[in-house]
């Protein structure tokens, strides 16, 4: 059975539990959001999802609810224990560690030993993975990049983020939010916000809304890599948006060769957040090795 807010509440009192501002708690109390989480994460019976940020617990039940084997994630030691009360019930693996540090392919792995799934076979049905997580604004964008580089096995995500920040995760070419973290997302994935979240539904109430993105990662990346070195790539990303006002031959002209622009068939006069991931391929592609500096 999912938290209610009086539940939430009850729980913090008679712990004496204090949500972590420098953590970015903010629990889920409400048993519809919860259930439509789990709904959009498009579970079925005896998938493997893993939680980020499980905290007390009620997402948690609502995953395990559909049948799939969930491990639970959290970084807070003082929640261990009332989240192990909540869900261990409901047969689902409590981790305590923190998502940007922890070794991923070692936490997926144990639980593909545990139940006799391929550990070879990242991509495949038995062996991929569903990613579900709240995530803290300081947080949000670190933790979905270190899994886009390094867990090929969830090929799945769906985040509840703060709006502003999800913005940033789907955006596509042309927007204001699009930026160097919108290209190094349509890299690896497609994502998509698919719905919103109030913030009356957290206890403690924040001040911010936030939205529901989902991730889909790509079968192969959107530039090839014997093609174009990942590091180089996204290091001319980032030096284009560090200048985003800018045309391009300008913000560019330490990193990149003039010549490469006619090359790649890229207007120099363009702006960064005009390409998309497939122009900074072939822009970087065409572009020499020059360095800053």
């Amino acid at each position: 059975m999912t938290l209610t807010r009086r539940d939430v509440q009850d729980m913090i009192a008679a712990r004496d539990l204090r949500p972590s501002r420098a953590l970015g708690q903010n629990f889920v109390a409400d048993p519809n959001t919860v259930r439509r989480i789990a709904r959009l994460a498009d579970l079925a019976p005896g998938q493997r999802v893993v939680e980020i940020g499980a905290g007390l617990g009620a997402l948690t039940v609502a995953l395990a609810e559909t049948g799939a084997t969930v491990t639970a994630v959290e970084v807070d030691r003082h929640l261990m224990a009332v989240l192990r009360a909540q869900v261990e019930g409901h047969g689902v693996r409590v981790v305590q560690a923190d998502a940007l540090t922890l070794d991923w392919a070692e936490l997926l792995d144990a639980e593909n030993d545990a139940t006799g799934a391929s550990a070879a076979g990242a991509r495949d049905a038995a062996s991929s993975w569903t990613l579900v997580a709240n995530l803290p604004y300081n947080v949000a964008v670190p933790v979905i990049m270190r899994v886009l580089d390094d867990a090929p096995a969830v090929t799945s995500m769906l985040v509840m983020v703060q709006r502003e920040v999800g913005e940033r995760l789907a955006a596509v070419p042309g927007t204001k939010a699009y930026g160097a973290v919108s290209v190094k997302v349509a890299y690896h994935a497609t994502a998509r916000v698919v719905g919103r979240v109030p913030p009356a539904v957290f206890v403690p109430r924040p001040r911010v809304e936030s939205v529901l993105v989902r991730l889909s990662r790509r079968d192969e990346v959107a530039v090839d890599p014997a093609e174009v070195a990942p590091d180089r790539l996204f290091s001319v990303v980032r030096a284009g948006f560090a200048h985003r006002r800018k045309m391009l031959r300008r913000a560019l002209a330490d990193v990149i060769d003039p010549d490469a622009f006619a090359a790649a068939a890229i207007d120099p006069e363009a702006r960064a957040e005009e390409l998309s991931i497939e122009d900074w391929g072939r822009l970087v592609a065409c572009g020499g090795t020059r360095d800053r500096g």
